[in-house]
């Protein structure tokens, strides 16, 4: 048996999956061996298991076994194996180590790179792998890699002609389940003469 993955937040008393033997006459089911840490309960009668209690997610998979006996001849039963997969909760957003930065960008420069962003995300796997983009901003005179946080000019910038200071908003996003997280920064570039 293959339950679905449950979450890391099931609280007690929560369904996984029902047992079922086909036998003539009336069986017993048991947890047998497995589930060394108790988070697993099953009704005798009907095959039924549900959660005893939270679920650590570093406990996981637990593969445990399920043992149907003949009511009325004890030597007389079969064993199966259940295995049960916990997901990861996306529990944490993306958080940048300053929710503002200020760079300065010389005048006259050829494209180039002005500051690495990097955001941390508590969770694990997936939910806490980032990439990021630019939420508002210039996007024709800046642009961002999305793998490594690296703001790059795309333009040369003149500081007799153009606005002296541009502010761009960027975001870092996780690849969680069951949504996807957020954590932003605003960059203000102050162009130098």
């Amino acid at each position: 048996y293959h339950p679905a993955p449950l979450s890391e937040n099931t609280p007690p008393d929560t369904f996984v999956v029902q047992i079922s033997a086909l036998y003539k006459v009336p069986v017993t089911y048991s947890i047998v061996s497995g589930d060394e840490k108790g988070y697993f309960v099953i009704d005798s009668s009907t095959g039924i298991i549900r959660t005893r209690k939270n679920l650590k997610l570093e406990d996981f998979p637990v593969i445990f076994s399920v043992r149907a006996t003949d009511s009325s001849n004890a030597d007389i039963f079969n064993e199966v194996s259940v295995n049960v997969e916990v997901i990861d909760e996306n529990d944490f957003p993306p958080v940048f180590p300053s929710s503002l930065l200020e760079e300065g960008l010389e005048e006259n420069l050829p494209p180039t790179q002005i500051v690495q962003l990097k955001a941390q995300d508590n969770d694990t796997g997936r939910n806490g792998f980032l990439t990021y983009g630019i939420l508002s901003g210039d996007r024709l005179k800046f642009r961002i890699d999305e793998a490594t946080g690296i703001l790059y000019s795309t333009a040369s910038f003149d500081y007799e002609e153009e606005p002296t200071e541009y502010q761009v908003v960027i975001y870092a996003e996780d690849d969680g389940i069951p949504e996807k997280k957020r954590g932003y920064c605003t960059v203000v570039i102050k162009i130098i003469d």
